[in-house]
Order: C-alpha cells, then sequence, then structure tokens
C-alpha cells in the first residue's frame, strides 16, 4: 500500500505536466518574430549543411554506382512509398471513425492521394487546407459531411500520431544514451488529459491558416480515451514508409554498417524532425540533414548522403505517382447532350 503522500506527489507531477504542455504553446507564440520567419531560417540552414557535405563529398558521391540489382531496390521503393501513402490514406480513416465519422473508404483514400502532393507547395499546409475544406464540402467521402472544428481535429491529430508513433520506434536502436526513453515519453502526450489542451492549441494556431474562423474551428468535441487504434495504425504506415527507405539501403549494399535497429532509430528521428520541425515543404533538407548528423557517427557520410538524395527522389516519385493515379482513378462526370446556343 502506497502512503498517501506518494499519491500527492504523483498528482502534483502530473499538474505540472499539464501545466507545461498548456503554456509551451503560450511561452512559443510570445517569442519574438524572427527576420524573415523560422522556416525561411531553417530551410536555409538545413540546405546550407546539406550543399556543404555534397561539396566536401561530390567525388566521392561520383564514384559511387548502383547494378542492375540497386535500381531493382529502389524500384521496389518506390512501390513500398506508394503503398505507405494508401496506408496513411486508412489511417486518415481511422482518425475520422474513431472521431465519430463514416468514411467511404475508396473516396477517402483517392482524396488523400490527391491532395498529397500539395505538400510541396509553399508554405506547406496547402494539402491540409485542400483536406480541411474537402471534409466539411458536400462531396465530402463520408456519410455526411464533418463540422469546421471535426475536420480540423482529424487532419491536425493524423500527423500529431504519426510524430508520436515514429518517435517510439526510437526504442528499437537501444538504449542510446537515454534518447529512447526519452522518446517514448511523448506516448503520455496522447492521453486526454495532456491531448486535449495540446490539440486545442494546435487548432487555434491553425485554424487562421487554413482559412478558418476560430468559432468554426471549436466544434470538434473533447477526447475521452487514449488513441489506440490511431497509434498502432500510424506505427505501420511508419514502419512502411521505413521498409522504402531500407530498399534504398539495401540498393547501396549498406546494411551490414548498422544493424536493421538502428537504420530504424536513425529513420525514425529525421522522418518525424522532416514532419514536425518549420522547413521546406515535404521537410525537404531536414529530413536529409538531420540523418547525417544521427548517422553520421557509424556510417561514412558520401554513402550515407547518397542513401538519403535516392530516398528524397523515390518517395517524390511514388508522391507524383499516386497523384497521377488518383486524378485518373476520379470518377468522370457524364457529359451533357445539350448543346450551346
Amino acid at each position: 500500500m502506497l502512503p498517501p503522500s506518494f499519491h500527492a506527489l504523483v498528482q502534483r507531477c502530473r499538474g505540472g505536466l499539464a501545466r507545461l504542455a498548456a503554456g509551451l504553446g503560450d511561452w512559443l507564440g510570445g517569442l519574438p518574430p524572427v527576420p524573415g520567419g523560422v522556416k525561411l531560417w531553417i530551410s536555409l540552414l538545413s540546405f546550407g549543411f546539406l550543399l556543404a557535405a555534397l561539396a566536401g563529398h561530390g567525388r566521392q558521391l561520383l564514384q559511387l554506382s548502383l547494378d542492375g540489382q540497386g535500381w531493382l531496390w529502389l524500384l521496389l521503393g518506390v512501390g513500398v512509398s506508394l503503398l505507405s501513402l494508401a496506408a496513411n490514406g486508412l489511417a486518415l480513416g481511422v482518425v475520422l471513425r474513431w472521431l465519430g465519422q463514416r468514411p467511404r473508404w475508396p473516396e477517402l483514400v483517392r482524396a488523400y492521394l490527391d491532395t498529397n502532393l500539395r505538400k510541396y507547395l509553399p508554405g506547406g499546409i496547402w494539402h491540409l487546407t485542400s483536406r480541411v475544406q474537402l471534409l466539411r464540402s458536400a462531396e465530402a467521402p463520408l456519410q455526411a459531411p464533418a463540422t469546421g472544428g471535426l475536420a480540423l481535429a482529424a487532419v491536425l491529430l493524423d500527423p500529431l500520431v504519426a510524430a508520436v508513433a515514429a518517435l517510439a520506434l526510437v526504442a528499437a536502436g537501444g538504449w542510446q544514451h537515454g534518447l529512447a526513453l526519452l522518446c517514448w515519453l511523448p506516448l503520455a502526450l496522447l492521453m486526454p488529459r495532456w491531448l486535449n489542451p495540446v490539440l486545442s492549441r494546435l487548432e487555434r494556431r491553425r485554424a487562421p491558416e487554413l482559412g478558418m474562423d476560430s468559432e468554426t474551428a471549436a466544434g470538434a468535441p473533447p477526447i475521452r480515451a487514449y488513441p489506440w487504434p490511431l497509434l498502432l495504425v500510424q506505427l505501420g504506415f511508419v514502419l512502411l514508409r521505413f521498409a522504402g527507405f531500407a530498399c534504398c539501403v539495401q540498393a547501396f549494399d549498406l546494411s551490414y554498417s548498422l544493424g536493421w535497429g538502428g537504420w530504424l532509430a536513425g529513420f525514425a528521428v529525421a522522418w518525424t524532425a522532416g514532419l514536425v520541425v518549420p522547413g521546406a515543404p515535404g521537410g525537404l533538407g531536414v529530413f536529409e540533414a538531420v540523418l547525417l548528423l544521427r548517422l553520421g557517427f557509424a556510417i561514412p557520410e558520401a554513402p550515407l548522403l547518397a542513401i538519403a538524395i535516392s530516398y528524397r527522389l523515390v518517395v517524390t516519385l511514388a508522391d507524383l505517382l499516386a497523384a497521377l493515379t488518383a486524378r485518373l482513378d476520379r470518377p468522370r462526370l457524364p457529359q451533357s447532350s445539350a448543346t450551346a446556343p
């Protein structure tokens, strides 16, 4: 039987964590604005780091070559990455279903693939804007259109849970001087007590960027349970993304340089940084820079840079093919038989 003082200590710790999560957004919002914006500076730093790496290892990169089997691995990586995009579309459907909506699955996945390419547009929010607008419209891939608040909550909850799932996979690389334990802490963020205030602040911050007023964005019901289904499906999605990355590792025959647990841990950190760090659209530059910093101690920088570049090409090609497939699969409207006067 634990003493009452221990329970009181636990309650105080929980209250402190809740106040910390609630005040983090206010503290960040109170920082003075950076000239040009934070995204610009992060993008410049990331691209500068990559350019320095390319300049320092350009000759070694030119000496690397792929054989026929290597090209087949890259082709397989494109296919796996394409499959992961479909899995993420299904994950968004799971989010909507968990929030009480009834998605029409084929139409939802097609809409997700169609809007995914817009993440490369300047600003990095147009894919989110398109999804929020679609879920609210009469053409929503749902049994009934969602409210503005619920659509916004679903679109923001999807990448949030994906980031938490990716960080949980960092533990596959071992203790890593405590990094594994640190990356497991965000799992507590998904508890309703802390998830609701964090999601509420995200909604208020993102609503103006997505063309919504605060009243429209506040219509989502509070979350009352731990989102286990969302976390599990996002774990599958991130593992599929890693499978595409693993194909690039195999293409350059470097899987022996580091155990697959280490590769997964490094990929998870870099992928999460590319998802959540404000920078170039699509995480361009951020993912590659973090991957080099995280795994450069174990892998020679030139082949690691080649893997990062090839993976960027693989996922970009998969995004293009996914958008093209969604456009071609879109139902065609019947032509009117009436003629213009």
